[in-house]
């Protein structure tokens, strides 16, 4: 409690002596009404400085800061223009105490005499309630890290705090700085410019300089956080401070091959770096300069300032405020008079006798809209809180800093063709930002960026001189991959890839994912190094293609010869020749052979599931009784000549029970059984033919040939058949001899499905369902030519051989043969 008490006795011995040492006449403090604090760098603390004693810092002793100088200015005119003006506040006056601050964490007495109460800082408040400090509102300061060091300070006393330079996305965090408004745009926006500058001159590949204060390192994670999903890599990225070895940062940019530097720190070490490059020589590269130095003057007249390469400024444009080169002009003696009396003391002095109203108003302009700006919000939440209208104001009102905070936060009027207004995190809903190119000595404005009421981009290439002549410089670690080839990444970062072409069917589409070749869908084809999918031409044997219509006219002739021939066999019913080649039996056969050929129709057209099952199931079960047929008939033939005479049983059972017509029947049954339960678990499908040819999709079936396995199995069987008793009647009579007919014949058979399964193996085309065709054409073909064709002949030629007496003749001759 001593401590306590102790540490606030200092206070008030502090803030005590700041209430002695200020001038009247200064212009660092104005009578008035209502009193506003200002916070300005008029000078800055280059190096920490520390104290034994708890002591003022003397900012007169440091370096002065032009361009904070000219924003104090910004200041104290807003103020004058306020007092002087009929629609704003008439009849009060606004005073203003405003304090040099030039160090983050030496500078209090001024906070102290911003919170204090009739000259004395009172923690608690006091007996008849909240406590009235001595100023409403405060405007400043200039940078992030001051504000977040003295903004804890005000809140305590909800004393409302209107920044005009503190980007820092930190302070949009209302928990932790309910009091605080700003007129400066955060960080998250300056990195998005960034960003979009970037991609649009599809610089990939920067360095990223920033300071270790509460700007730079904000703004190094935002850039972070933003480029997460771009093409943009952060190659290099380094603090620097007043200490900082420029040669070896600048050593290690050049070895990377880096274009691009975005330096994002206050003016102070903006200036230093800069100059540490003309000095090391470091050209040919491009520099993005944020709103902390973008319009840095001096920077811009600095000799040879081109030779560093290209400077490109983001920062919220140059506002031309009405009267103040006037304000300036009109200082004492034409020039800033800042020292007042033989000698200052605490933060109210600053060597400026020298300067020229000029060199104050061509300082550096960036920030001058945002003190404007927020002097102005303060004035108008007073305006309404003081019920101002019809030339007067309610003056009798007790107004608390809460009060002001609260009308603040609603504010919304025109300001220079700006709405001002604030979000829910007192962040501005106004403002944007320019983009200036440094041409010689001035900032030449190419672009903007406008962020409310929405987003809008653009920039003038064409106005900027790059220094790699007209054309715009590139900033990337692999150039980009020639069309159709994928990025293969090496080391850490993706901008370093090498170059691979997509293989045939596939394509890439760089904009989505420049890293895999995607496969194209089945109905598309692509060369080597596409990027997109052609479709397939779809390819099917039409009925009006040259090869069905001849196959067709095949099949239509095939069934006509059929036909003639089963004629031809009635009229001749009862001669030799028709019952030696079956009798009966040959009708059947012909007609089965007939329907056989109804398959051949199905396989032209465009596939569908019908056809498919159109194209076995007449050909195979019809089939299947021609082939019981020729069995049955080679075995009559073996059984009349050979099996009688040993096993006459045999013989007798198969006259009797027609044996020839229960095995067709058998034959016809169980294939039917067959094909039913095939049809049933595997029918055939509809199937697109894409791996043999890349750029085709052949319609055709699919056929299970394991399904098929049992109704394939009786063909082998039926045939092997045919086969064994056609070996046991070689030397049967000739006209007996079908034996030897049917032979040929499936020797026949066999071979053109031999070739045609050759031809599978080799051959997908589209004209694959043509030879599938053919080979079944061939297969009816090979019965009507070999077997009946040579018995038409006899008929229709050589009658003479149609005889009972010939036929007999043969079989005398072939028993004295078989007697020898």
């Amino acid at each position: 409690m001593t401590s306590l008490i102790a540490a606030l006795f200092l206070m008030d011995h502090i803030v005590s002596a700041v209430s002695q040492c200020t001038v009247p006449d200064s212009e660092f403090s104005l009578a008035g009404d209502f009193l506003i604090g200002g916070l300005f760098d008029v000078h800055d603390v280059t190096e920490e400085v520390s104290h034994l004693l708890p002591d003022a810092i003397d900012c007169s002793k440091q370096p002065f800061s032009l361009s904070n100088y000219r924003r104090f200015q910004v200041m104290r005119f807003c103020m004058e223009q306020i007092n002087n003006s009929t629609q704003i506040l008439p009849g009060v006056t606004l005073g203003y105490e405003i304090f040099d601050h030039c160090s983050d964490t030496s500078v209090f007495p001024g906070i102290f005499d911003f919170m204090s109460v009739h000259e004395s800082v009172q923690p608690w408040p006091g007996p008849q309630g909240l406590n009235v400090p001595k100023v409403l509102s405060v405007v400043g300061t200039f940078t992030s890290t001051k504000t977040r060091t003295i903004a804890p300070l005000l809140t305590m006393d909800f004393i409302p705090m209107v920044n005009y330079g503190s980007s820092s996305s930190a302070f949009s965090e209302k928990a932790k700085y309910p009091t605080l408004l700003r007129t400066v745009l955060p960080n998250q926006w300056m990195v998005e410019v960034i960003v979009t500058v970037l991609l649009h001159f599809r610089w990939h590949w920067v360095a990223f300089l920033n300071d270790n204060g509460d700007y730079g390192t904000d703004g190094v994670d935002l850039f972070g956080k933003a480029i997460k999903d771009t093409e943009i890599c952060l190659a290099y990225n380094k603090e620097v401070n007043s200490l900082t070895n420029h040669s070896e940062i600048f050593q290690q940019i050049e070895t990377q091959k880096i274009n691009v530097i975005i330096v994002f720190t206050e003016e102070r070490i903006a200036t230093m770096l800069i100059r540490a490059a003309l000095n090391l020589k470091v050209n040919n590269k491009v520099w993005l300069a944020t709103d902390a130095w973008a319009f840095n003057r001096g920077l811009m007249e600095t000799p040879n300032i081109d030779s560093i390469g290209t400077v490109i400024g983001i920062a919220e444009p140059e506002t031309k405020i009405p009267g103040f080169y006037n304000f300036i002009s009109s200082l004492k003696h034409g020039h800033a008079q800042c020292e007042v009396g033989e000698k200052r003391v605490c933060n109210q002095v600053c060597d400026c006798n020298e300067l020229r109203p000029e060199d104050i108003f061509e300082a550096d302009p960036s920030y001058s809209f945002p003190v404007y700006a927020s002097v102005h919000v303060i004035a108008h939440a007073l305006h309404n809180l003081l019920q101002c209208g019809r030339g007067q104001c309610n003056t009798s009102m007790t107004i608390y800093p809460y009060m002001v905070l609260k009308e603040m936060q609603k504010s919304n009027f025109t300001l220079m063709d700006h709405n001002i207004q604030f979000n829910e995190n007192g962040d501005p809903k106004f403002g944007y930002y320019s983009i200036v190119f440094w041409d010689n000595t001035k900032a030449e404005e190419v672009g903007y960026y406008k962020i409310y009421p929405s987003v809008d981009f653009y920039i003038n290439s064409s106005k900027i001189q790059w220094y790699t002549d007209k054309q715009v410089p590139s900033s990337l670690c692999s150039s980009e991959c020639p069309a159709g080839h994928a990025r293969q990444q090496f080391g850490l970062h993706t901008c370093c890839f090498n170059c691979v072409s997509c293989p045939n069917g596939t394509y890439i589409n760089s904009t989505v994912d420049p890293y895999t070749c995607v496969s194209c869908p089945a109905t598309e084809w692509s060369t080597s190094a596409s990027i997109s999918c052609l479709p397939r031409l779809v390819e099917f044997v039409s009925f009006e293609d040259a090869v069905a219509i001849l196959i067709m006219f095949g099949t239509v002739f095939f069934v006509v010869l059929s036909l003639l021939t089963a004629v031809l066999f009635g009229l001749n019913y009862n001669t030799p020749v028709v019952r030696s080649a079956g009798g009966p039996m040959c009708f059947l056969i012909l007609g089965c052979l007939s329907l056989c050929s109804i398959s051949v129709f199905f396989y032209f057209g465009k596939p569908k599931e019908s056809y498919c099952i159109m194209r076995l199931l007449p050909f195979v079960l019809f089939y299947t009784v021609c082939l019981a047929c020729f069995v049955v008939r080679s075995f009559q033939i073996v059984s009349i000549f050979k099996i009688a005479a040993t096993y006459p049983s045999i013989q007798r059972w198969w006259m009797k029970y027609h044996g020839q017509w229960l095995v067709i029947a058998l034959s016809f049954i169980l294939q039917l059984l067959l094909l039913l339960i095939t049809y049933t678990t595997a029918s055939p499908k509809l199937y697109n033919e894409t791996v043999w040819y890349p750029n085709q999709i052949v319609l055709g079936c699919e056929t299970s040939l394991t399904a098929f396995g049992g109704s394939m199995t009786l063909f082998v069987i039926l045939c092997f058949l045919c086969f064994v008793f056609s070996y046991m009647a070689k030397e049967l009579p000739k006209n007996y001899n079908e034996a030897k007919a049917i032979t040929f014949c499936l020797l026949l058979l066999a071979l053109t499905w031999i070739i045609f399964a050759t031809v599978f193996i080799l051959y997908r085309g589209k004209h694959l369902q043509s030879l599938n065709a053919l080979a079944v054409l061939s297969s009816l073909y090979s019965f009507l030519l070999w077997y009946f064709l040579p018995k038409c002949c006899i008929i229709l030629f050589q009658p003479e051989k149609n005889t009972q007496q010939y036929f007999q003749g043969l079989i005398q001759s072939y028993t004295k043969t078989i007697s020898q």
